[in-house]
């Protein structure tokens, strides 16, 4: 009888960390401020609860804050960008503080735990990409498109407070029982937006973000108005 080798998988990895204070970018004829703009570092960053040292936000309001600590993408995905715009989509080229491997949306859940080093944080939402990441590229349909793809990275927030460098393993060591992926939210988010049984599963969910919670809350109630 032959015995079937086992396959040990990799862990991913963080491939870069990434970070950036914010800078002022064009914008028609006015000015915005914004911390989309990363470059990879190589020296060990600490991170609090609400982000990553040496990293900031343009936009305090919707960026940032305690359910947005870390910006996550997936290295995955970079392939994908390269071919369909015909340039180099390279590590924090989405803004993001970690670029990781392996992994995709597909892959976490909200609510999900993931041990990095000494440090613990958790899945709270996907990322929303708005206009800025199509001025950082100057590719106006950018953000669209990334929201229709479903390639949209993600946010952790802090559990426990700690060092991030590159090359560190994710580990994840608690997965939540609802198991409502990335994808699955992204999908009610900007695909089946009427899905009303969907919606009521994700907002089921405590871990999710507050503003996913308010946002998707009220288009539900939207629906269950509709329905009576």
């Amino acid at each position: 009888m032959s015995v079937e080798p086992v396959v040990s998988l990799p862990l991913p990895k963080v491939v870069s960390l990434n970070v950036g204070m914010p800078v002022a970018m064009a914008h028609g004829t006015k000015e915005v401020v914004s911390g989309i703009v990363k470059q990879a570092s190589e020296q060990a960053h600490a991170l609090s609860y609400t982000g990553l040292e040496g990293d900031g936000q343009g936009d305090t309001v919707h960026h940032g804050g305690r359910d947005k600590a870390i910006c996550v993408y997936f290295e995955r995905h970079l392939p994908h960008w390269s071919d369909k715009y015909n340039r180099s989509f390279e590590a924090g080229a989405f803004g993001e503080n970690l670029t990781v491997s392996e992994w995709t949306e597909h892959d976490l859940c909200i609510g999900d735990i993931v041990q990095i080093g000494d440090v613990i944080v958790q899945v709270s939402q996907p990322r929303q990409p708005c206009y800025k990441l199509g001025l950082r590229h100057e590719l106006q349909e950018l953000p669209q498109d990334v929201q229709l793809s479903g390639y949209t990275g993600f946010y952790f927030r802090v559990i426990k407070e700690g060092m991030l460098k590159t090359g560190l393993e994710l580990n994840r060591i608690g997965r939540h029982p609802a198991a409502k992926s990335i994808a699955e939210a992204n999908r009610l988010m900007y695909i089946d937006k009427e899905d009303a049984a969907g919606l009521r599963e994700l907002l089921s969910v405590e871990e999710l973000s507050i503003s996913w919670q308010e946002q998707l809350g009220k288009r539900l109630r939207r629906l269950e108005q509709q329905e009576a």
